[in-house]
């Protein structure tokens, strides 16, 4: 295809392309929703016995199928849409992040995992109340619930707006968008309450093939057309936008090895090593050897469909380089273009817009049926019985945690009217994650790697790093409205090696001027330097932030280190000591030998026979009543 000196007459406006998504596609889209559905129908006709076998599958899930469910749960429609739209309108440099994962396997694997396999812990918070107290496990389960349903009501809602505003998917319906919303949390709803971790298991896997086939399918079709890989990377190339070593330190550039690599360091081991809706599938098998496969499986899938969706972003590219519907205002935002050129190269194909439309809404399905399933979890165990103290018998659990999951389902799609408030969905859900999980990770590491650590500098350091992010993120929400954050400097979104040159006439009938309206002159706004740090910092910073007050807190009156019991603390912690002298590396080693060298902990049941009751030299708070369903 001639991209050079031509008028690309075969591009036609979205309006044209919204009249090829025809009946086998919708068609095609039902049966994905009756299949996830039909799943969940199967395990409800199985029955769950207790709320052990609704919430982790009674231990005997198998390790593909939770490797598959790892995949699917995050790496959703922020990744298929988000990912595109960030490699067509910066460049490759995203990508980089795949350098991070392999890291935070390892240090799920040798690091947190051990810790949860050895306490079996019914939620991962609940490590939090054993280690330090209830303050610290309410704390935690309150910012981790806002924290899923902002991220599952961005996983909806993003996908639903840029496909219906370009596929032409249920077009003509006045609430278009919010009926697409409502039928994705229905679906979900349905199924989670009936089916259990089970059927999220399962329809993960189910979910994650759509994903996986539909945008290889995808992918291969358009590099064909622009004439195969090695035109892609020459396009690309030609326009400098094959981008992997951005080493510039400056913190305020939006995407640098240095802040993609460690901030998604950061990030993805806050979701993999703390978030419930990922611990609670490495609970759901036998052996902790099968979890630890299944992460390094995990890697394997995550790195390759990242890379998947970045080169979809060059093929995007490569196509429109030379009349970018951006420019052209054929899209209103960048997470529309991928749609777009689905419908472009791939409308005349039957079926294949419905199977994209079926991959998208697939990754939000898995990813609000693992959520809702990890919210009814947490609320249940962390808010109804812990902190409220009601009493719930054993046959009532699993009716009380299918009530939770329809509730936290019905609270997140109310959250969904509020989200077209926010940015992109990539950096909207980075940074969401960095904000809240970012104090989350400092105080699972502070308890798992700081003996000495107590709970006043738990609770302080998280309160104090929530504060100070906030402070950052929406600083910099607010900086860009009153036109004060330079992005042109640090954030330089839309590519200026694009043009509209051979865009046909009939894109370009719309007025591609805006008008702009200059907030900065009337609004009495302090910008700061903080709020240029780049979204990828945000992890990072509130991790060390909050890891760094609990230890100075922690020393006014610190937890005695002998007296805690050994399974608290990370085995093998003392390693990342590995640089220091050979002396002071002994004397560190031996402190963490010592620890439970007097631990006043009697009568620990086995760790098959549930968590342990203590007499109270860990935590005097957490002492579980003998008459309890704890």
């Amino acid at each position: 295809m001639d991209f050079n000196s031509t008028i690309r007459d075969e591009l036609l406006t979205k309006e044209e392309l919204r009249e090829k998504f025809g009946i086998l596609n919708y068609v095609i889209f039902v049966a994905m929703l009756l299949i996830s559905a039909g799943i969940g129908v199967f395990f409800w006709w199985k029955g769950q016995k207790n709320t052990e076998e609704f919430l982790l599958a009674s231990r005997s899930m198998g390790t593909i199928p939770m490797t598959m469910s790892l995949v699917a749960s995050f790496m959703s429609a922020i990744t298929l849409l988000g990912v595109p739209a960030e490699v067509y309108t910066a460049g490759t440099q995203y990508i980089a992040v795949i350098l991070s994962y392999p890291f935070v396997m390892a240090a799920v694997a040798h690091f947190y995992l051990p810790v949860y396999d050895e306490l079996r812990v019914s939620t991962s918070y609940e490590y939090l109340e054993i280690r330090f107290n209830k303050a610290v496990r309410m704390l935690t389960s309150l910012l981790f619930c806002i924290q899923m349903m902002l991220y599952m009501a961005i996983v909806v809602y993003a996908p639903a707006l840029a496909l219906i505003q370009v596929t032409g998917f249920l077009s003509g319906v006045k609430y278009d968008v919010e009926l697409a919303c409502a039928i994705i949390f229905i679906v979900c709803i349905f199924y989670t309450c009936i089916g259990g971790i089970k059927a999220v298991i399962w329809t993960d896997t189910f979910q994650a093939l759509i994903m996986f086939g539909s945008f290889l399918a995808i992918i291969l079709v358009g590099s064909n057309a622009v004439g195969g890989a090695a035109v892609v990377f020459d396009i690309n190339y030609q326009a400098k936008r094959v981008e992997l070593f951005n080493f510039d330190p400056d913190v305020r550039q939006r995407h640098t090895v240095w802040g993609l690599c460690i901030g998604s360091f950061f990030l993805w081991l806050s979701i993999y090593g703390t978030n419930q809706a990922q611990v609670q599938r490495y609970l759901t098998v036998k052996k902790k050897s099968q979890a630890v496969t299944a992460l390094w499986l995990n890697a394997i899938g995550i790195g390759a469909l990242t890379s998947l969706c970045g080169y979809a972003g060059m093929v995007v590219y490569a196509y429109y380089h030379d009349c970018d519907p951006i420019k052209s205002k054929q899209v209103r935002t960048k997470d529309q273009i991928f749609p777009l050129f689905v419908m472009q190269i791939m409308g005349d194909y039957p079926g294949i817009p419905g199977l994209f439309v079926a991959g998208v809404f697939s990754g939000a399905l898995s990813t609000v049926s693992s959520g809702l399933n990890a919210l009814a979890g947490v609320c249940l165990t962390d808010c109804l019985q812990l902190g409220c103290g009601i009493k719930i018998s054993e046959e009532k659990k699993t009716l009380a945690t299918k009530l939770l999951a329809l509730v936290f389902g019905i609270l997140s799609f109310g959250i969904v009217f509020m989200v077209k408030y926010l940015p992109g969905v990539l950096q909207a859900a980075i940074g969401i994650f960095g904000m809240v999980g970012g104090p989350i990770l400092g105080a699972f590491s502070l308890g798992m790697f700081v003996p000495f650590a107590n709970s006043i500098g738990a609770f302080t350091g998280m309160i104090i790093s929530l504060a100070f992010t906030f402070w950052m993120g929406f600083g910099q929400i607010i900086s860009k409205q009153t036109r004060n954050y330079e992005s042109a400097k640090f954030s330089p979104v839309i590519p200026v090696s694009t043009s509209v040159i051979n865009c046909p006439t009939h894109w370009l009938f719309n007025d591609t001027s805006s008008v702009q309206i200059d907030l900065s002159s009337s609004s009495n706004f302090l910008d700061l330097g903080l709020y240029d740090v780049s979204y990828m910092w945000y992890g990072p910073i509130s991790t060390i932030i909050c890891l760094l007050i609990g230890i100075l807190f922690s020393l006014i009156r610190p937890q005695d280190h002998k007296q805690l019991d050994a399974r608290l603390i990370s085995p093998g912690c003392y390693t990342f000591f590995f640089w220091l002298p050979k002396k002071m590396k002994k004397k560190i080693q031996n402190y963490y030998n010592e620890v439970g060298s007097e631990d006043a902990t009697d009568n620990i049941e086995h760790k098959n026979g549930g968590l342990f009751h203590k007499s109270g030299a860990i935590n005097v708070a957490y002492i579980p009543n003998e008459n309890t369903d704890m």
